[in-house]
């Protein structure tokens, strides 16, 4: 069994007798777990052994030869199967049951992103992977992720000074999924737009102090049920907690041909900004950016997730159990190169 990336072909039979090779798994195949399923291929160390999804199996087609698709009822008897399950659902309904559920059963990764809530999932997770003895990572992508990374680096390099983050413009697949949720919805895009004035302002190194609502605004593309109730759908939108209440939200009702036409690529991206001052009295101005410009959100996200498996599968070899965030990986635990090439490389 061979499997062709960029640079040459890997042979599978290979890459099995490596202690570091690891089996992974998909909970969820929308456009994140096809993402997944891409990053998986462009990783020599890793291999699909299997998706799990709620819909009927026999109408899901990935894109994996040879790869079961089962039932997300069968998932635990695969769990001496499977070396991490990257758990590919929302946000708003299926991360905050589905991670807790499965990590008493498998090293798990999610990418749930509702920052207010992120203790909270991280006690029910930590509870669940400690009770199995397996190892979870909860919040990976790019935000919560890399953009939480950057935060905490600058916050620890610049100890004086002020935090800013910015969005898109782009798609939040988080809060398009949560509009999707409303009764009455066929389907909806979500883009994160910064506010102009507020990034220029930042940049420029004037300290501002920004509320939610001046750093974004929120634009939702909805395409409604013949009938719908369209006044309560944009209601439910514009007061939803930890979506859209705390913004200045515009929601658009189209059809679902212009919905298709015009809205189907899925690009986000951002910065994470502080300003800070060192000197014996602060004479001095330094400005951290890290910036991130995406093609396709998921297939981003998914390519996270994938480095974040490697690192999980080795912590659970090392006997660390219950959940983790991206705060706790040591980095190298990420790459699939060794100490000895980090060092020579990257270093």
């Amino acid at each position: 069994m061979e499997r062709r990336r960029n640079d040459g072909i890997y042979n599978i039979r290979k890459l099995e007798k490596k202690e570091n090779f690891m089996k992974i798994g998909i909970l969820g195949y929308g456009n994140l777990g096809r993402g997944v399923e891409c990053a998986i291929r462009q990783n020599p160390d890793a291999v699909l052994s299997a998706v799990f999804t709620r819909r009927n199996p026999a109408d899901v087609k990935i894109l994996t030869e040879g790869v079961p698709v089962l039932s997300v009822d069968d998932a635990e008897k695969m769990k001496d199967e499977i070396d991490v399950l990257i758990i590919c659902g929302g946000s708003a309904t299926d991360l905050p049951a589905q991670t807790p559920k499965y990590a008493q059963y498998f090293n798990v990764i999610d990418s749930f992103d509702t920052h207010a809530k992120i203790p909270e999932h991280f006690a029910n997770v930590d509870n669940s992977a400690k009770k199995g003895g397996k190892t979870a990572i909860i919040s990976v992508g790019w935000d919560p992720g890399m953009f939480s990374l950057a935060r905490m680096y600058a916050n620890a390099i610049l100890t004086d000074g002020c935090d800013y983050t910015f969005w898109g413009r782009g798609v939040s697949q988080g809060h398009s999924d949560a509009i999707r949720r409303i009764d009455g919805v066929v389907d909806a895009r979500q883009y994160t737009v910064p506010v102009k004035e507020a990034v220029d302002a930042v940049r420029a190194g004037e300290n501002p102090a920004l509320t939610t609502r001046q750093k974004h605004t929120r634009e939702c593309y909805v395409v409604a049920e013949d009938g719908a109730d369209l006044a309560k759908i944009e209601r439910e939108i514009k007061t939803m907690p930890n979506y859209f209440a705390d913004y200045d939200t515009t929601v658009y009702f189209i059809s679902e041909e212009e919905l298709k036409a015009n809205h189907s690529a899925i690009p986000h991206g951002g910065s994470v900004i502080r300003s800070g001052k060192t000197g014996m009295n602060g004479e001095n101005g330094h400005v951290i950016e890290y910036s991130l410009k995406l093609d396709s959100n998921p297939e981003f996200t998914a390519s996270v997730l994938v480095a974040y498996a490697r690192a999980v599968c080795r912590m659970n070899k090392e006997g660390m159990t219950g959940c983790k965030t991206v705060f706790d990986v040591p980095p190298a635990y990420l790459s699939a190169m060794s100490g000895e090439e980090l060092r020579k490389k990257l270093l």
